[in-house]
C-alpha cells in the first residue's frame, strides 16, 4: 500500500479552520480508496509562532519538511506582524528553499459558482496560469539606504535568469502541448526593456521547438482587460512572478471568488516536496466564526492528489466540489449559504460516496 506523509502548516487566522476540512477530505478519500493511506504532521509555524519566538519558522524548518511527500499550507498573516515578514520568512522561504519554481493556479468557473461577469458560461472561464515562482520581481534583491534622511532611497531589483525563464516557459509549452491548448505569454516588454524583452525573446526562442502549439503574447495591462472582457481567449498562460500573482487574484474574482482559489507550488523534478495552498489570506477578522469558505483548501487537495499520482481522485474531488455548488445545500455565507466551515468537508465526502 502506498503511504503519503503530508506536512501541514495551518498558519494563522482562518488557516486552521479551512485546512482541517481539507485534511478531513483527504483522509476520507484515502479510506474510500483503500490502496493508499495518508498521515499528517502539524507544524505550528506562522505569525503567532513569530510573536512568541521572533521567527516565522525555525532555522532547521526546511530540513524538517524535506522528507515529506508534500506540504499543505493554510494562510499566513496577523495584525502586528509586517506582511513582508509573514510572506518572506515562511511562504517565500519554502518556495525558494525547495526550488518550487512553478506556481500553478487554475482559473476555472465551476457550475454553480458566482461570477460577476454578465452572460459568461462556465466554458468561457477555464484557464491554467503558470507563474514563475522563484525569482523575477520577488527575488529579494535590493536595498534601503539612508533611512530617515533626505537621501533615503529604496531599490528593488527583479532577477530574470535564462535558467529561470527557460524552465518555466518550457513547462508551460509542455503543458499546452499535452492538453492541446493555446499558450499565452504575458509580459511588459514595451516598458521593461531589459527583463521583459529578455522574457519575450526566450518565449519566442523556445516556441520554435513547439510548432504545434498555438501561441499569443500580450502586455500585462491588455491582458488584465481581456481577463474581464474576453476570458475565453486564455487557455494556458505563462507569466512572471509579480504579474502572475496579480492576474490570478483577478482570475479568482471572475471565477467564484477567493474562497474557490487554489494554488500549487511545484518542484517538478520532485527533488523537494511541493507545496499546496488556498491562495486567500488569513482573514483574522472572521477567524473562529465558522463562516470561512474551505473549498479553496479542498481544491488544493485535488491538486495535491494529482501531483502525487492519484489523478482519478483529483478529478472526482473537483467534480464533487462542483456538485456541492450546484446543489446549494451546504455552502458557507460567502456563497449564499448558511453552513458552517466544519460542515463542508463532510458534505464533499458524502457526494464522493454516492
Amino acid at each position: 500500500m502506498k503511504h503519503l506523509n503530508i506536512a501541514v502548516i495551518a498558519g494563522d487566522g482562518i488557516g486552521p479552520e479551512v485546512i482541517a476540512e481539507g485534511k478531513k477530505v483527504f483522509a476520507g478519500i484515502a479510506k474510500m480508496d483503500g490502496n493508499f493511506s495518508v498521515a499528517f504532521e502539524d507544524f505550528p509555524w506562522g505569525c503567532e509562532y513569530y510573536l512568541k519566538t521572533g521567527v516565522m519558522m525555525p532555522e532547521d524548518g526546511l530540513t524538517r519538511l524535506q522528507s515529506f511527500d508534500a506540504v499543505y499550507l493554510g494562510a499566513v498573516g496577523y495584525p502586528g506582524v509586517p506582511d513582508h515578514v509573514s510572506l518572506g520568512d515562511l511562504l517565500l522561504r519554502i518556495r525558494r528553499g525547495f526550488d518550487e519554481y512553478i506556481n500553478l493556479r487554475p482559473v476555472r468557473l465551476l457550475k454553480g459558482a458566482p461570477c460577476p461577469l454578465a452572460d459568461v458560461s462556465t466554458e468561457e472561464i477555464n484557464m491554467i496560469v503558470v507563474r514563475e515562482n522563484s525569482e523575477g520581481e520577488y527575488a529579494n534583491v535590493g536595498a534601503h539606504l539612508y533611512p530617515g534622511t533626505e537621501r533615503e532611497v529604496a531599490f528593488q531589483t527583479g532577477v530574470f535568469s535564462r535558467h529561470g525563464c527557460e524552465r518555466v516557459i518550457r513547462y508551460a509549452y509542455e503543458l499546452a502541448r499535452r492538453e492541446r491548448r493555446s499558450l499565452t505569454s504575458i509580459s511588459k516588454g514595451n516598458a521593461l526593456r531589459y527583463s521583459m524583452v529578455f522574457w519575450d525573446e526566450i518565449f519566442a526562442e523556445i516556441g520554435r521547438e513547439y510548432p504545434d502549439v498555438e501561441t499569443h503574447s500580450l502586455l500585462v495591462d491588455a491582458a488584465s482587460m481581456f481577463f474581464v472582457k474576453d476570458p475565453k481567449r486564455f487557455e494556458i498562460v505563462v507569466t512572471s512572478n509579480l504579474f502572475g500573482d496579480i492576474l490570478t487574484d483577478l482570475g479568482a474574482a471572475i471565477a467564484g471568488g477567493m474562497g474557490l482559489a487554489a494554488g500549487a507550488n511545484l518542484n517538478p523534478e520532485r527533488k523537494y516536496p511541493s507545496m499546496f495552498e488556498p491562495i486567500h489570506g488569513s482573514a483574522p477578522d472572521i477567524a473562529g466564526q465558522e463562516i470561512a469558505n474551505p473549498l479553496a483548501s479542498i481544491w488544493s487537495v485535488s491538486q495535491m492528489l494529482a501531483f502525487l499520482g492519484e489523478e482519478v481522485w483529483a478529478e472526482r474531488l473537483l467534480a464533487a466540489i462542483e456538485i456541492l455548488l450546484v446543489e446549494r445545500r451546504t455552502l458557507t455565507p460567502d456563497l449564499g449559504g448558511s453552513a458552517k466551515t466544519s460542515e463542508i468537508g463532510a458534505a464533499v465526502l458524502e457526494i464522493l460516496e454516492r
